[in-house]
């Protein structure tokens, strides 16, 4: 058995480290395998994260735009009701 195990992403900033590992199976092609690190990539919010971390928010504005979020998805959701 030959099994591959390839480390295709290591990011390391503001003092957190990224690893996504993605395990080739045999005979997979490596098409498949680029589209599961870009899923996992995408699901982990790692690009998400380095992006809120890059400037300072006050906790404050922070709470006001989850507060907008949230009035933005109840007035969706009342839509979706009726």
């Amino acid at each position: 058995m030959n099994k591959k195990k390839i480390t295709i992403f290591a990011l390391r900033k503001f003092s957190i480290s990224y690893m996504l590992i993605v395990k080739v199976k045999d005979g997979e092609k490596i098409d498949r395998a680029l589209k599961r690190l870009k899923r996992k990539f995408r699901d982990t919010q790692v690009l998400q994260t380095l992006r809120d971390k890059k400037e300072f928010t006050k906790p404050s504005v922070e709470r006001r735009q989850q507060i907008k979020k949230a009035e933005y998805i109840q007035s969706l959701n009342d839509k979706k009701d009726f």
